[in-house]
C-alpha cells in the first residue's frame, strides 16, 4: 500500500488535500501519471492548501446548484409518446436516455446517467423513476408512457423523409406502366436456373 496526497477530487477515493492509502499499482499506473496525486511531502502539503480551498468552494457551489435542481423537480411529471401494439407492448422501449430528453424538454437539466431506471419500460404504463444527482440528493419523477397517435407517427416519418406530409407515389405514365410490366418492347430478365 502507498500513501498519496490527492491533487484532484477522485470519485470514491477522496477530495483535494486528502492523504489516501492505495495499492502500488493504482498509484503508479493511474493516480500519479494522470497528475491526480503526489507524494505527501511537507512541501506538497503546503502547496496544495490553496487548491484545497478552491476545490472546497467549487464543491459547495455545485452542491447548492444540485439542491436547487432537486427542489425544482418536486412533483414533476413527463409524458413520453411511444408506438405500441394493441396489448400495450411497446415496439421499442423507453430508457434513461428518453426520460432525460423528456425532462430536458421540460427545462430540467438531467443527464441519462442520473436516471436510475433498472429495466427499460416496455409497455404503456405510469412509472415513478428516481433521479440521482448525488448519493444523498435524489428525487423522483412520474413518467407517463402513452400510445403514440397515428398522425404523430406519420408526421415524424414524413419529417425524417424530408417531406412536409405523407404523399402517395405519383401514378406512372402510360408508357412507363407498359415498360414496367414487360410489354413495352423490353425483354424480361433471365430467370435463375434457365
Amino acid at each position: 500500500m502507498k500513501k498519496l496526497l490527492l491533487r484532484r477530487d477522485v470519485a470514491k477515493l477522496g477530495h483535494v488535500g486528502d492523504v489516501v492509502e492505495v495499492s502500488e499499482g493504482y498509484a503508479r499506473n493511474y493516480l500519479v501519471p494522470h497528475h491526480l496525486a503526489v507524494e505527501p511531502t511537507p512541501a506538497n502539503l503546503k502547496a496544495i492548501e490553496e487548491e484545497k480551498k478552491q476545490a472546497q468552494t467549487a464543491r459547495l457551489e455545485k452542491r447548492r446548484a444540485l439542491e436547487l435542481r432537486v427542489e425544482s423537480m418536486t412533483d414533476v411529471e413527463v409524458t413520453i409518446s411511444a408506438a405500441a401494439n394493441e396489448e400495450g407492448h411497446l415496439y421499442g422501449s423507453v430508457g434513461p436516455r428518453e426520460i432525460a430528453a423528456a425532462l430536458r424538454d421540460e427545462g430540467h437539466d438531467v443527464e441519462a446517467g442520473q436516471v436510475e431506471l433498472h429495466h427499460p419500460i416496455r409497455q404503456l404504463d405510469t412509472v415513478t423513476v428516481p433521479i440521482v444527482f448525488a448519493e444523498d440528493l435524489k428525487t423522483e419523477v412520474k413518467v407517463w408512457v402513452v400510445r403514440e397517435r397515428a398522425s404523430e407517427a406519420a408526421e415524424e416519418q414524413a419529417a425524417s423523409d424530408g417531406q412536409t406530409a405523407p404523399e402517395a407515389a405519383p401514378a406512372p405514365a402510360v408508357g412507363e406502366a407498359e415498360e414496367e410490366s414487360g410489354h413495352g418492347g423490353s425483354q424480361p430478365a433471365d430467370e435463375p436456373g434457365s
